[in-house]
């Protein structure tokens, strides 16, 4: 008899002790689901946001930076893949030009308070042009740069300061095709400085200018002004509007922005560079990608055409921050 009463009440047994076990478990797991529900899905990167915070941080390698990119600027280290149709003011020709970049400021200490302080980062990059025209599609000119720029924020004003270090290359390709071009062994040291003020949310407005310490050929005049402005929504599309049924949803921008310069080697010629297009980002993560189109009109801005070549192009590109 007893022995049937056991069999009548074992399930009752197991099921109390699958409650004991499982229920921490459970627990534990609806403690973890919390956690992730209180944990704030937006990820602070002072570049594009802003916060005042009260804690001093001292931090080797910082994930961000003080001071936004100038997406605008031809020679910003970041990546891209570009297409342009480019015509030649001097010769009236056009020619389909693939542009790419390869480049970024890492990061090495920073010392804020939120995002006002300031930071040392290292910055390396590659600007390469391909003639999209030939069988081969012939690398044209490449830019090496490498140096060091250092940040700097409090609340709307931030300022980067740089030395940087760059050197040109002719592609052979180019060279073959051409074999009148003369080569002049374009490369300098520069230093630079930029401010940019946030006049609100939506409208960023940058100034300064560069001087050449060192250069070759040495007979180069030294001096750069630089200036441009960026313009985007304050507030992303995506939270609503279906993309938030996405776990971590989708964000858009729509953003224009235009970066300027005059170089007293092109009797202070002012070069315009102007985009246009969506930055898209997803909620919680660091990384961007940027579709723009592009209108350039001005001297070729990259390597040893810089000083010679004067262009209008139109294109479309990728653009890639991490």
């Amino acid at each position: 008899m007893g022995r049937g009463v056991f069999h009548e009440r074992w399930p009752v047994r197991v099921l109390i002790i699958v409650c004991l076990l499982g229920g921490p478990a459970y627990a534990a797991d609806s403690s973890e689901k919390r956690m992730d529900d209180a944990t704030p899905r937006d990820v602070l990167d002072c570049r594009y946001q802003r916060s005042d915070g009260e804690n001093i941080a001292n931090e080797w390698f910082p994930s961000d930076d003080l001071f936004q990119p100038l997406l605008a600027d031809p020679r910003q280290p970041q990546f891209f893949a570009l297409w342009q149709s480019t015509q030649s003011r001097n010769e009236r020709t056009n020619a389909n030009i693939g542009s790419i970049g390869i480049g970024e400021n890492f990061g090495f200490f920073t010392r804020r308070t939120g995002c006002n302080g300031w930071q040392i980062s290292l910055l390396a990059g590659i600007f390469a042009q391909f003639d999209l025209d030939a069988s081969n599609s012939a690398l044209i000119n490449v830019d090496f740069n490498v140096g060091v720029p250092v940040t700097w924020r409090h609340g709307n004003w931030s300022a980067r300061l740089r030395f940087y270090h760059q050197s040109s290359h002719i592609g052979d390709e180019f060279l073959g095709a051409n074999p009148g071009f003369q080569s002049i062994g374009l490369q300098f040291e520069e230093v630079d400085m930029i401010v940019s003020y946030d006049v609100q949310k939506w409208l960023r407005l940058y100034g300064g200018g560069a001087v050449m310490v060192n250069r070759q050929p040495v007979t180069i005049d030294r001096n750069t002004a630089q200036w441009g402005f960026e313009a985007r929504t304050p507030t992303p599309f995506g939270r609503s509007y279906g993309f938030g049924l996405l776990s971590h949803p989708i964000l858009f921008w729509p953003l224009l922005t235009a970066d300027f310069k005059s170089v007293e080697e092109q009797g202070w010629h002012i070069n315009t560079n102007l985009l246009m297009g969506f930055d898209m980002s997803r909620v919680g993560t660091f990384k961007r990608l940027r579709i723009l189109f592009n209108y350039y009109h001005g001297y070729n801005p990259y390597g040893q055409f810089f000083y010679s070549q004067k262009t209008e192009s139109f294109g479309v590109g990728a653009y890639f921050m991490f």
